[in-house]
């Protein structure tokens, strides 16, 4: 009964040989193959190679490969970059001893420079390459080519209309060839590629526009492209260096006056731009004591005078995301702080050290740790370090805070050691740390002498009759001790980046014309129309009708413009036509725009 069903159903002229009940003929056994299964060839490693390069450029692994370097751009900004913060790494390590190595050695200090950053570049860069290459070959043949016939059954399309006309003059050829002509020139005067299909007694045009929208997707990926050949070309020509100036003190760009440098591969640190900046002053306010978010900062200024290479001399501001701009360089605010001036004296009254030392802020109260090394000049080595609170109020436990980042009452205590500061090897030391090893605490911390405390303007003795250490007052001079006018006592000082990117011009230009390419691929529609006119018996069948490639809300309205506009042609030559019948597009059948006529489709 079985082999009856299925003869049957292999002899049924309506159902197709592969539909999922036919039966498909019998496989001839390979002779590897003694089950008679299907056997799929093998590739080899050409093969293998051609299906992998086409994997890795198709649209999809492009797309996928962009999410994922934007994924993992994301820890450039939560872990702090060798390349812009290097204080902050030290700091991380400092805070995370053991949490630090793990994530250096995964390079996430250093993430746009890493092994699995580069990996994602390149391939994204060889999948565009292999995606846009093709399709703009393709797209040039596209825009040589001519127009598609007009499809042999224009009703089945959804967007569809029709008119039935009557000769009135002798001429039936002339006044069909005169209809074909107005609607040649309506597409034409809309912007469509106008291309005649006639055969016999059926004259047609079919148009087409819209190839502007590949253009555009075509535009966006070659200024992807272009962005990220850019970026890694700039790289290399690219340099960024931070530096710290202290109010009255100057910098000049060139190597030995950064504290941290950052070359591109071809950067060539000796010929650097000769400029200067010299800070003036530094501006900022506060809310005040007893005001909804007090103490929160409002404005950040600094005040700078430039010196260009001719030498020119120019005043200028930077601001937080205002950079200043100097012989190609931009110039950022970065952070500041205080930097109170710190005079030691050894026993005999010689000054051994005195400078303006920048102490680094530890919370929004601006208290902050300084560190103050005396290498020559004593009977040995001395290390002082610091806290110093803008607003110092004392806590229970003897201890200070700052409650007001502002100079309202400033307070610089010192904790004492004396030893090696291990500098004599010509280690190289961080100047905003202090490691004690092999040092004797002498005031401060667990020791029986209490920290030095000091007010602008106050000297103290250091321990041991090793000499004085005097907190500077900056007020032009005046006694702070007999004023309560703290407001200028203390200098600030900004830390900048300076950074050089002989890139941001091209991204910018390139980012530019991403969106315009990205504009063009989401709002011009794609689209063909067709106009066909069948004559017969002295009457003049025209039909209208269009088909979109994606989406495209406007195709109808499009349609009927055409049939509207082409009609009242038609009807303002009353000696020639007389419309004597009327089809709507709402006159046909609705279909689902998903939905499959049960004949093939016609071809367009």
């Amino acid at each position: 009964m079985s082999r009856q069903r299925s003869d049957e159903e292999r002899s049924d002229p309506l159902r197709p040989s592969d539909h999922i009940d036919g039966v498909a003929e019998p496989v001839s056994s390979a002779p590897d193959d003694e089950d008679g299964g299907i056997t799929q060839p093998r590739l080899g490693i050409v093969g293998w190679l051609r299906w992998a390069w086409r994997q890795l450029t198709s649209m999809r692994t492009a797309l996928v490969l962009l999410l994922l370097l934007a994924i993992a751009a994301v820890p450039g900004s939560i872990f702090p970059q060798r390349s812009a913060d290097p204080n902050g790494v030290t700091q991380y390590f400092a805070d995370n001893p053991d949490l630090a190595p793990i994530l250096d050695k995964i390079q996430l200090f250093d993430v746009y420079d890493s092994a699995w950053f580069s990996a994602i570049y390149i391939l994204l860069f060889i999948s565009l390459i292999g995606c846009v290459i093709p399709r703009t070959v393709h797209h040039a043949k596209a825009l040589r080519s001519r127009p598609p016939r007009t499809p042999v059954r224009l009703a089945r399309l959804t967007d569809h209309s029709a008119i039935t006309v009557r000769i009135v003059g002798d001429d039936g050829d002339s006044a069909a060839e005169s209809v074909m002509a107005d609607a040649v020139k309506l597409l034409r005067a809309s912007r469509y590629r106008v291309e005649r299909y006639d055969r016999g007694a059926v004259r047609s045009v079919s148009a087409e526009r819209g190839y502007l929208r590949e253009t555009g997707n075509l535009l966006f990926h070659v200024a992807l492209l272009g962005v990220l050949i850019v970026v890694g070309v700039g790289g290399s020509y690219t340099y960024t260096g931070q530096r710290a100036i202290i109010e009255g003190t100057s910098f000049t760009n060139a190597l030995t006056y950064y504290s941290s440098f950052n070359p591109g591969r071809f950067v060539n640190a000796a010929l650097l731009s000769p400029y200067s900046i010299s800070l003036d002053s530094f501006d900022v306010s506060y809310v005040a004591s007893g005001e909804a978010g007090q103490g929160q900062a409002g404005d950040f200024v600094a005040h700078v005078t430039t010196t260009e290479p001719d030498g020119e001399s120019t005043d200028g501001e930077v601001r937080v995301n205002h950079p200043l701009q100097i012989a190609g360089d931009s110039i950022y605010l970065m952070g500041n702080g205080y930097a109170p001036t710190i005079t030691v004296r050894d026993p005999d009254g010689n000054v051994v050290f005195h400078d303006s030392v920048a102490f680094l802020p530890q919370d929004s109260n601006m208290t902050s740790l300084g560190v103050v090394k005396v290498t020559d000049g004593m009977s040995e080595q001395l290390g002082l370090v610091g806290y110093f609170y803008p607003t110092a109020q004392p806590l229970d436990d003897g201890t200070y805070e700052s409650v007001y980042p502002d100079l309202v009452y400033p307070m610089l205590s010192l904790n004492v050691y004396a030893g090696d500061l291990g500098i004599d090897d010509g280690t190289a030391r961080s100047v905003y740390t202090l490691d004690p090893t092999g040092m004797t605490q002498l005031a401060g911390g667990g020791t029986d002498t209490a920290a030095i405390q000091l007010l602008p303007g106050e000297t103290a003795d250091l321990p041991n009759g090793m000499g004085t250490v005097t907190f500077e007052d900056e007020t032009d001079g005046a006694s702070v001790l007999s004023s309560t006018d703290y407001s200028q006592s203390v200098k600030r000082y900004v830390s900048l980046s300076i950074h050089h990117d002989v890139a941001a011009p091209w991204v910018l230009m390139f980012a530019t014309i991403a969106v315009l390419g990205l504009l063009l691929a989401l709002f011009v529609p794609r689209r063909r129309l067709w106009v066909k006119a069948t004559s017969r018996d002295g009457t003049l069948r025209i039909e209208y009708a269009g088909l979109a490639r994606g989406e495209d809300p406007t195709l109808a309205a499009a349609v009927a413009q055409l049939a509207d506009r082409h009609t009242r042609g038609l009807r303002d030559r009353p000696d020639d036509f007389e419309v004597v019948a009327d089809t709507d597009a709402a006159a046909a059948p609705a279909r689902s725009k998903n939905s499959r006529p049960a004949a093939k489709r016609p071809r367009i």
